[in-house]
């Protein structure tokens, strides 16, 4: 890890007109400002790191945890090629978007550090997305990232640094409760990110904070106008950050030269219906550009990579009445199995109800209570008590979860 650039400015102060804003606002600082993140310890003597990806949604958390008196260091993380970055708009972790976060961090009288994380970021997130690509699955590298840099590696650079407490810009809530901290969805149903953090574990959950869990992104906006932050209006970040124009195959081609080979499109009957151009094309449940004729709907059933196959057939065979998932992080208590609850198996789909039998070797198998269709490996399995979440694990390709 090396600093690539660092803004120092004087004293932490907010303009006078924020404070009048405060008296007759809603959302106002307490009377004792240590209780808005559960510290016993006076606000200026609490040192926290902000995660700032130069959105708004950083931004702002960053504005808050200054405005309640807290000393706040911004940290940024370079994650990829800065010339793939500086060319792509929308980006998390781009070239502009490192330069967005030092200038709110200026404008916030906070210091700011680049974090070069690029080669554990190809690591641990970008060679992992084409493996699973690869071997049929649908990879959701957001995730990884989460738990294999932000979560990991930049909350022990936080702990190096003597912080109290890494804040990040999620919208996710963190519940004290008398057996630790939980992590529960957002209060906006359409931005709750918990499908993406279930792999946070309980050590990491005592440590984050994430307070835009409990506010809409319009107030969120509202927030940054308030500050004058210069990001307030600026567009939110895509989820795949280093995918140019959401070419996966491009990517692929550079990673893995060589590796896209071309096979059958087989009808789950045996027929072959055409030929494609590559697996990674193609995704569980898919129906349109399938590159195949007929007057009947079908849809990507599996993909069989050894084969190099792509199979075929109506909506109803993409019914699933059990799956299995590995890797699985659980944060609830401890429960007899079957654990009887809700659970989703894609970001845009909502929890089912189904039980969850916690197998050996961090396996789970899963019990639809209806059928689900579409379940792609490689996606994640969260599974919810209410808002609460209790855990997931990654769905798999095999019935014995590997």
């Amino acid at each position: 890890m090396r600093f690539l650039g660092v803004l120092r400015s004087n004293e932490l102060r907010l303009a006078q007109a924020l404070k009048e804003w405060h008296k007759c606002h809603e959302l106002r600082v307490s009377e004792n400002p240590m209780n808005l993140l559960g510290f016993e310890t006076n606000p200026k003597d609490t040192r926290i790191v902000v995660a700032m990806s130069g959105g708004v949604d950083s931004s702002v958390a960053a504005a808050l945890m200054v405005e309640a008196g807290f000393e706040v260091i911004g940290m940024t993380l370079q994650l990829y090629d800065q010339g793939m970055a500086l060319g792509k708009k929308g980006a998390c972790c781009a070239g502009q978007d490192i330069y967005d976060a030092r200038q709110v961090c200026d404008k916030l009288g906070i210091s700011h550090y680049v974090l070069d994380y690029e080669s554990r970021f190809s690591q641990a997130v970008i060679e992992d997305f084409a493996d699973s690509y690869l071997k049929g699955e649908t990879p959701i590298p957001c995730v990884r990232c989460n738990q294999q840099v932000k979560f990991k590696d930049l909350l022990t650079t936080a702990r190096d640094l003597g912080a109290k407490a890494l804040v990040t810009g999620h919208y996710v809530q963190r519940i004290a409760a008398e057996k630790g901290a939980e992590l529960h969805r957002a209060v906006d149903p359409t931005r709750d990110q918990s499908y993406f953090l279930f792999t946070t574990t309980q050590n990491q959950l005592d440590f984050l904070r994430f307070p835009l869990g409990g506010m809409p992104k319009t107030e969120t906006r509202e927030h940054a106008l308030r500050f004058g932050l210069e990001v307030a209006e600026k567009p939110d970040s895509q989820d795949i950050c280093f995918v140019p124009n959401g070419s996966y195959v491009s990517v692929l081609e550079k990673l893995r030269p060589g590796a896209l080979e071309e096979g059958e499109i087989v009808h789950i009957d045996g027929r072959v219906l055409g030929r494609h151009k590559g697996i990674i094309n193609y995704t569980i449940g898919q129906r349109k550009g399938l590159g195949i004729g007929g007057c009947d709907a079908l849809y990507v059933i599996r993909l069989n990579p050894e084969s190099h196959q792509v199979v075929v057939g109506p909506y109803e065979a993409l019914a699933r009445t059990e799956i299995w998932v590995k890797d699985v992080n659980w944060l609830g208590e401890d429960m007899l199995s079957p654990i009887h609850c809700e659970v989703k198996v894609r970001s845009t789909r909502p929890p089912v109800p189904a039980k969850v039998y916690l197998e050996k070797e961090s396996h789970a198998r899963i019990v639809f209570l209806n059928p689900e269709y579409g379940v792609a490996a490689g996606q994640a399995c969260v599974f919810y008590d209410g808002n609460r979440v209790l855990g997931g694990g990654w769905i798999t390709r095999e019935e014995n979860g590997k």
